[in-house]
C-alpha cells in the first residue's frame, strides 16, 4: 500500500489518477445521455427505462458510491494540481503570453469545474432528489417530475450554460488523458484531438438540449 500512496502523492501520480477518473467520468457520461435521450422518444419509453432502474437499485446505489468517489478523487487531485501549477509560477508578467501557448479549455479548466461541480450539487439535490426520495403523485411520472422543473426559465438557464462549460471542460479533459498515458504521435494526436472535440459538443448539446425543448414545450401549453 505504501507504492500507490507514494505514487499517488507525486505529480505523475497526481496526473494519473485525474486521468483514470476523467476517462471514467467521460463513459458515465455516455450512458447517462443515452438514457435521458428517451425523453425525447415518449413518455412511457423514459419512465420504463428509469423503472428498470429501480428494480435493481442496490446495484445503482453500489454505482452511485463509485461515482461519488471518482468524482471526490478528480474534484481534490484537480484542485491540488492547479494549485500546485499556480505556486510554481507566482510571477505575473506584464506581457501574457499563455494565450498564444494554451487555449482556452485549459487555461480556465479550473473554473469550468467549478461550474460543473455547482451544476452537480444543484442536480443531485433537485432531479435525483426528486427521483429518489419525492412524492411522485399516483401516476409516479418521472417525466413529469422532469417537465416541471424545465419549466423553470432560471434552472433551464443555468443548466445550459453549465453544459456548454462542461464541453469546453470535457475537450480538453479528453485530450490531456490521453497525454498523461503517453498516447502522443505525431500522426494520431490530431486525430484524438478531433475526437475530443466532437464528443464534448455532442456531450454538451445532447444535455443541454433536453431542458430547452421541455421549456419550449412549457411556453407552449401555456
Amino acid at each position: 500500500m505504501g507504492w500507490i500512496l507514494k505514487f499517488t502523492n507525486s505529480s505523475i501520480g497526481k496526473k494519473f489518477v485525474m486521468a483514470v477518473t476523467g476517462l471514467s467520468l467521460i463513459l458515465f457520461l455516455i450512458v447517462h445521455l443515452a438514457g435521458n435521450l428517451t425523453l425525447f422518444i415518449s413518455e412511457e419509453l423514459f419512465n420504463g427505462y428509469v423503472s428498470t432502474l429501480d428494480i435493481v437499485k442496490p446495484l445503482i446505489r453500489v454505482v452511485e458510491v463509485i461515482l461519488a468517489l471518482v468524482f471526490i478523487f478528480h474534484i481534490y487531485y484537480g484542485v491540488i494540481l492547479w494549485f500546485k501549477n499556480k505556486k510554481a509560477s507566482p510571477i505575473k508578467y506584464k506581457v501574457n503570453a499563455s494565450s498564444e501557448n494554451s487555449s482556452f479549455s485549459s487555461r480556465w479548466m479550473i473554473w469550468t469545474g467549478g461550474v460543473v461541480f455547482i451544476f452537480l450539487v444543484t442536480h443531485l439535490s433537485t432531479l435525483w432528489y426528486a427521483f429518489n426520495f419525492g412524492s411522485h403523485g399516483a401516476d409516479h411520472s418521472y417525466y413529469n417530475i422532469v417537465m416541471e422543473w424545465f419549466s423553470y426559465p432560471v434552472y433551464v438557464l443555468f443548466y445550459v450554460i453549465a453544459m456548454v462549460l462542461l464541453g469546453f471542460h470535457l475537450n480538453h479533459g479528453f485530450q490531456s488523458a490521453f497525454q498523461t498515458f503517453g498516447w502522443t504521435h505525431k500522426k494520431y494526436t490530431p486525430v484524438i484531438e478531433k475526437i475530443g472535440t466532437l464528443y464534448a459538443i455532442v456531450m454538451a448539446v445532447g444535455f443541454a438540449s433536453i431542458p430547452i425543448y421541455f421549456f419550449i414545450s412549457s411556453l407552449g401549453g401555456k
